[in-house]
């Protein structure tokens, strides 16, 4: 199950982190992140142990969301090593998000 990330834990489980990290950005209320967050679910379970997979929820952590300038959600960022290593804004299929992650384990 894909981890959720706060204010208060992202520190810790995104930027300490020694594995890719993918990270959802998305609010209840929003359509198309109702579509991407099966999909995110599908990634944790199959990266399980090779790579972070977490979601933020924009309405219950600001902090992060406005430190990162999320605008549009769903926004999914990939993090290696305390960076951003790459940004999808928008629903995409599993397959473009996998690529991502896996880009990162090379």
């Amino acid at each position: 199950m894909a981890l959720e990330i706060t204010d208060a834990n992202f520190e810790e489980l995104v930027l300490k982190s020694d594995k890719p990290v993918l990270i959802d950005f998305w609010a209840e209320w929003c359509g198309p992140c109702r579509v991407v967050g099966p999909i995110v679910e599908e990634l944790s379970k199959d990266y399980e142990g090779k790579a972070v997979v977490g979601k933020v929820d924009v309405d219950s952590n600001p902090n992060i969301s406005m430190k990162y300038g999320i605008r549009n959600i769903p926004t999914l960022l990939v993090f290696k090593n305390g960076e951003i290593v790459d940004k999808q804004v928008g629903a995409v299929p599993k397959n473009i998000l996998a690529q991502k992650l896996e880009a990162q384990m090379a």
